[in-house]
């Protein structure tokens, strides 16, 4: 029986992008499925009440320098995005849209925000920042907006968000394989063992 990656996420989180530029790799070599589990770490963070490692200053200059050396080792990319935080929740409704409304699209939207907050670091908070990054990649603006402003899309992902947090959620990038819950991108090695088992 073919085992499932389930990966939660957010476009906010450098960690989840390390763990997304690796999870796809793992899946392949393992014979893994990869489900993508788009969530609102703001909505997470406030009923947790957890909040960003960079909130506090040790601990975010020592993760900016952490972070640099996984992308090192994982030969990936990454830049500090210099307008963080940065609000994700359109983003994460268009996320949910396109996955939901345009599977063909899905790969290339991730990707293309992914890329777009922790390699280019743009303000992709900003709306007319985020359609010109959308149109850039072949991706119609106007359709992914009207995707975040449907209803159904906006419930979706805060009754996604508030399944994740009765999961066990705090944070992301969180795996699950089966019910075995990895948080963390520091936590793949983890989950690559857990689906050899």
């Amino acid at each position: 029986m073919s085992k499932t990656i389930e990966f939660y996420f957010d476009f906010g989180s450098p960690t989840a992008y390390l763990a997304y530029t690796q999870l796809p790799k793992i899946a392949a070599e393992t014979g893994a499925e990869l489900v993508y589990k788009p969530v609102l770490l703001g909505g997470i963070f406030q009923a947790t009440q957890n909040a960003s490692p960079m909130m506090v200053p040790a601990k975010g200059k020592y993760m900016l320098h952490d972070l640099a050396r996984f992308a090192a080792r994982y030969g990936v990319p990454l830049q500090h995005n210099t307008h963080f935080p940065i609000n994700t929740l359109q983003m994460m409704r268009g996320a949910v849209g396109v996955q939901q409304r345009l599977p063909q699209q899905f790969a290339t939207y991730v990707e293309t925000l992914y890329r777009g907050m922790w390699v280019d670091g743009l303000n992709l908070g900003d709306p007319a920042v985020l359609g010109a990054t959308l149109a850039k990649a072949g991706l119609d603006p106007q359709e992914v907006l009207a995707l975040c402003a449907d209803p159904a899309i906006k419930d979706q992902l805060k009754s996604d968000t508030e399944a994740a947090v009765k999961r066990g959620l705090f944070g992301v990038p969180v795996m699950f394989v089966g019910r075995d819950m990895y948080f963390g991108q520091d936590r793949l090695d983890f989950v690559r063992e857990a689906l050899a088992a």
